[in-house]
């Protein structure tokens, strides 16, 4: 390995698979709803998962021909996202990794991720997935109150969740996230604990803990159904932050919680800027690089979102990038305080520099300015808010925004 890549961040992989069995009215991400088989019922065909497998690989070729130096650096973490990667047959992994593995490396103690939908899993495809190579689960239980399930759209209900994760032991996986969500219409204190309760008892080794919001360009957002008021959603994020940390679980990033040394790796690479290939349709990645000055080059790129169009550039040879950008030095302090502040114990001071090439010393207005209101460490040898400043968290993020 070159002093030149010695010298770069962390590198990971983001997978995206942008198909769903129905839309969530919540939902803004790049997912589209599949249509129904002859049974009737929606899946993924075996015809359009083959092509998008090949799509995936010729994706990372072209980032890999614009980034040769890549090749270089080791994934430590691989995350399928989407979209609802669990329609996709374990068949399809198998092909996928033996591409991944023919070009790059991957750490031996690789994570390796996989988003499920409970409804759509079983325990042969559980038992598939982790033959292919992934080692941990990420569940989107959201709820297990079938009421709250039904207003969200969810596919599944309570028990069909929890029948999923005793799937998911069963063929081996003992690192998983359950994915819940609070502020849900209708959700009161005690029903946002007694899913947090439910989780608990699946003794999972990390929680997803966070807020429905209402986001543009969604159902929700243009017809909102009834949700807590303030002073509720107040309390159940006191007490159930409570709940879930007495249960010996470390809330290490905002909506984060994990027991100790599960944390997410993958998301943890996000938060503390490192650097990640994004492939699939609407992927996004972030890759750093030195140009013949020296000097550390920042770009972020995306890829085309809708699925047909994506599949088309397989067929016709093209790359799939949608767009690109190199971040500008007045853009990268608060590009990097967006993620490293979420973190709750921030990240060292010296990672400033050497993720984003430019020097902390041209902040230290902006940090005095929030140590005299108690909103940042007193460790001067980490970049991180006090508790006070995490409560709030978008105050501080202010501070860092180029007027």
């Amino acid at each position: 390995m070159t002093e030149l890549t010695r010298a770069l961040p962390p590198l990971s992989l983001y997978v995206h698979l942008p198909w769903c069995v129905k839309k969530c009215p919540y939902c803004d991400f790049n997912s589209h709803a599949l249509e129904a088989g002859a049974d009737g019922k929606p899946c993924l065909d075996a015809w359009v998962e083959k092509q998008y497998v090949q799509a995936l690989l010729a994706d990372l070729d072209f980032d890999l021909l614009a980034f040769p130096e890549m090749a270089e650096r080791p994934l430590i973490s691989v995350f399928f996202g989407g979209g609802t990667p669990s329609l996709m047959s374990p068949q399809g992994y198998q092909v996928f990794f033996a591409g991944l593995k023919s070009r790059l490396q991957l750490v031996g103690d690789c994570e390796i991720t996989l988003e499920a939908n409970p409804g759509t899993v079983e325990q042969a495809r559980f038992s598939g997935y982790r033959e292919a190579g992934i080692n941990r689960l990420s569940m989107g239980v959201q709820s297990f109150a079938d009421k709250q399930l039904k207003a969200l759209g969810r596919i599944h209900n309570g028990q069909e969740a929890v029948a999923a994760v005793a799937s998911a032991r069963k063929a081996g996986f003992d690192n998983f996230n359950l994915d819940l969500m609070h502020g849900l219409p209708e959700q009161t204190p005690n029903l946002a604990l007694a899913d947090i309760q439910q989780a608990l008892d699946l003794q999972p080794t990390h929680l997803s803990w966070y807020q429905l919001t209402l986001e543009p360009n969604t159902s929700f957002y243009s017809h909102p159904p009834k949700l807590p008021e303030e002073d509720t959603l107040a309390a159940i994020q006191d007490v159930g932050s409570a709940l879930i940390q007495q249960a010996g679980f470390i809330h290490y990033e905002v909506s984060a919680f994990a027991l100790a040394g599960k944390q997410a790796r993958h998301n943890l690479n996000y938060w503390s800027f490192g650097d990640y290939l994004g492939i699939g349709a609407g992927a996004h990645g972030k890759l750093s690089r030195f140009n013949p000055a020296g000097d550390l080059v920042i770009e972020r790129r995306w890829k085309t979102r809708q699925p047909q169009a994506y599949l088309s550039r397989l067929i016709e040879g093209r790359d799939f990038l949608a767009g690109t950008e190199v971040l500008t030095p007045d853009e990268l302090p608060i590009e990097f305080m967006m993620n490293a502040l979420r973190l709750a114990q921030g990240v060292k001071a010296e990672s400033y520099p050497l993720r984003t090439g430019l020097d902390l010393a041209d902040l230290q207005s902006q940090i005095q300015a929030l140590k005299q209101r108690d909103l940042w460490t007193t460790d001067a040898g980490r970049i991180a808010c006090s508790a006070l400043g995490w409560r709030w968290l978008n105050t501080v993020l202010e501070q860092f925004i180029k007027i």
